[in-house]
């Protein structure tokens, strides 16, 4: 596993979540986009930049790092002895604000932080839309809406 970021694929994301329990499935965009655009099923929402101010959420370190020490890591729910080096998986839009939101955790010191590096809708095409070149619904892996 990395000791860094690493940038992966959507669909080698969704085979580490499939493969690797503990793994943590983060959406960092906003809460409009999470919940009506669509979300990776399975993937906790805590938003690297979020309205109403669209600025950076300065709890975001201390949120993931929570969630990886606490109930959804390993042992978490079992009672063991939490690790700190659970693989975190970042998404957001199109791989940009989750690079960044990875970089911010790996500066923090946390480990096996990876980015998904189309997001969730991909780039734009050539007309100016997503989800047509790339992104985790583009290759058809499972998502839902509100």
């Amino acid at each position: 596993m990395s000791k860094n970021m690493e940038t992966i694929s959507a669909l080698e994301a969704q085979k580490m979540c499939q493969h690797e329990p503990s793994t943590l499935l983060i959406d960092v965009r906003s809460s409009m986009e999470f919940l009506f655009v669509g979300h990776p099923t399975g993937a906790v929402h805590i938003p690297w930049i979020d309205e109403p101010d669209w600025v950076v959420n300065t709890n975001f370190v201390t949120d993931v790092r929570k969630l990886a020490l606490g109930g959804l890591g390993p042992g978490g729910a079992s009672g063991e002895e939490a690790s700190d080096d659970v693989p975190i998986v970042l998404i957001c839009r199109s791989g940009n604000r989750s690079a960044v939101a990875c970089k911010a955790l790996v500066d923090a010191g946390l480990q096996n932080v990876y980015n998904i590096e189309e997001g969730f809708e991909g780039s734009l095409d050539e007309n100016h839309h997503r989800s047509t070149v790339g992104g985790w619904r583009f290759h058809g892996l499972p998502w839902e809406q509100c």
